[in-house]
C-alpha cells in the first residue's frame, strides 16, 4: 500500500467519523442553559397572571351574586334571614342552595327557589373553597368574620401581586 492511498483512507475515515468536539458541546449546552433560564421565569409569570385573572373573575362572580341577593331582598322578592343581616346572605352556601321566593306556591322540592351561584369556586391562590368573608358589621380592615352576613369576599392568601398589593385586598 502506498502512502497516497493510506492518506486517502485516513481522510475517508475522518469524514465518516465527523462529530462534535468537546468545545462545541460546551457551547451548545451553555446556549441551551441560557435559553432555559430565560424561559422559566416567563412561564412562571404566565401561570401567575392566569391565576390572577381567575381570582378576579371568581371574586366578581361571587360579589355579583351577593349584590343580586341584596337587591332581591331589598325589593321583598326573598325573605331576609334576620334583622342583623341587612338583607345580605347569611353564608356563601345559601347562594348555591337557593332561597325561597316570597309569594310563590311550591309543589316540588326545589320549585319557587332562586339560586345565585352554581357552585362556590376554589380560590386559585390557595386552592381551597374557603374564602375570607366580611359582614356588614365588620370593620373594613379586619381579617375576622363576624358571622352576621356576607357583605364581601376576599382571598385568604398572604401573597402579593406584582404591583405590591396583597391579593386579599382585591
Amino acid at each position: 500500500m502506498s502512502i497516497c492511498s493510506a492518506n486517502a483512507a485516513l481522510a475517508r475515515r475522518r469524514k465518516s467519523q465527523a462529530g462534535l468536539t468537546l468545545v462545541e458541546l460546551i457551547v451548545a449546552f451553555t446556549i441551551l442553559t441560557v435559553l432555559a433560564s430565560m424561559a422559566l421565569p416567563m412561564a412562571r409569570y404566565q401561570v401567575r397572571r392566569q391565576r390572577e385573572r381567575m381570582l378576579l373573575r371568581d371574586l366578581d362572580e361571587m360579589r355579583a351574586a351577593i349584590d343580586k341577593y341584596k337587591d332581591m331582598c331589598d325589593t321583598n322578592k326573598i325573605q331576609s334571614s334576620g334583622p342583623d343581616a341587612y338583607c345580605y346572605p347569611p353564608s356563601l352556601e345559601i347562594l348555591v342552595e337557593g332561597v325561597k321566593l316570597n309569594n310563590t306556591i311550591t309543589t316540588g322540592k326545589d320549585t319557587g327557589k332562586v339560586r345565585f351561584l352554581r357552585r362556590i369556586p376554589k380560590d386559585p391562590m390557595t386552592g381551597e373553597k374557603d374564602w375570607g368573608k366580611r359582614s356588614m358589621q365588620d370593620e373594613p380592615e379586619t381579617d375576622s368574620w363576624g358571622g352576621q352576613n356576607v357583605f364581601d369576599v376576599y382571598s385568604k392568601t398572604i401573597d402579593k401581586a406584582s404591583d405590591g398589593t396583597p391579593y386579599s385586598e382585591w
